[in-house]
């Protein structure tokens, strides 16, 4: 996951879990909490990947936050920079590799290679938007059920429910799981069902 990329997360401790918003409200809530009950192992995740976000919870509140800025997680609205592309609309430059029978297409191509490259992934995009949220929402459920279901019962079926896009039996077989697990498991899942 890259850092920036980090939109909400939820905090749990063991299967309860603590907060669910903005990085910095989870840690702020997830602080107080270690404050109440100082042996509470915490992990937090990314909602929309279910990457774990990792976040240093040592010394004051404050130095918490200072260092959730250094790593990236918590930063303000940078300012454009200056230089190449189109930094208002967010263009950014990259490499890109190509055999030279591409190079020589995409410059008969109108508009260019850029405006042809963007053309084509915005055209993918739209045709494969379906099934990139159901994969999307797939492996956030696989990696979070992986370590806050693991060891519940009937995991792999419900893994095998979930991938067969069986909404019936995913949401039977995990009806006796930890309330705050399940809400969380089937928040991911939904758009996959």
């Amino acid at each position: 996951m890259q850092q920036s990329d980090l939109q909400t997360c939820t905090a749990f401790s063991s299967s309860h879990k603590i907060a669910s918003g903005g990085i910095k409200d989870v840690a702020l809530k997830v602080k107080e909490h270690l404050e109440n009950h100082p042996q509470a192992a915490i992990l937090i995740f990314d909602n929309q990947t279910s990457q774990q976000v990792e976040v240093d919870f040592r010394g004051t509140i404050d130095a918490v936050l200072k260092r959730l800025e250094k790593s990236g997680l918590l930063k303000e609205e940078e300012p454009a920079k200056g230089g190449p592309g189109r930094p208002k609309l967010g263009v950014t430059s990259k490499e890109v590799t190509l055999l030279p029978q591409h190079w020589d297409w995409l410059a008969k191509q109108p508009g260019g290679a850029s405006v042809t490259l963007r053309r084509l992934v915005d055209e993918a995009k739209k045709k494969n938007a379906t099934k990139d949220l159901i994969r999307q929402a797939q492996d956030a459920t696989y990696k979070f059920m992986t370590v806050m279901a693991g060891d519940l019962p009937d995991y792999e079926e419900a893994l095998r429910a979930l991938f067969a896009k069986d909404a019936e039996k995913f949401k039977k077989l995990i009806a006796k799981w930890p309330k705050d697990v399940r809400t969380h498991i089937q928040m991911l899942a939904n758009p996959a069902l």
